[in-house]
């Protein structure tokens, strides 16, 4: 976990740097759009992996699906922290019964 924690805090120093010196500027300079383009392009991408039963490009994938959503929750002013504290709050729920009570 301190990786990820480690990642979000070098994504946060990386917005405010410049777009020709960082990947995360430059997402960030396109704007939420782009960002969020860019997540589920990597998403897709994951999937694709899982699909095809590729285990080192799953990995490689899954790393970048998890890469852009910090810089997507970093864009939109969301902590890791706050995701985690919505798992853990889900901890021990039946998911058919989490899913439901997001419905009402």
């Amino acid at each position: 976990m301190d990786t990820l924690f480690r990642l979000e805090a070098t994504i946060a120093q990386r917005l405010t740097a410049s777009p020709e010196e960082s990947y995360v500027a430059k997402l960030h300079a396109k704007g939420l759009n782009k960002i969020a383009q860019k997540f589920g392009e990597e998403a897709t991408e994951a999937v694709i992996a899982a699909l095809a039963g590729d285990e080192a490009e799953l990995v490689g994938e899954a790393a970048d699906v998890l890469f852009h959503l910090i810089v997507l929750l970093a864009e939109k002013g969301v902590r890791l922290e706050q995701v985690l504290a919505e798992l853990d709050r889900r901890e021990g729920l039946s998911g058919l019964a989490e899913k439901a009570s997001r419905s009402e």
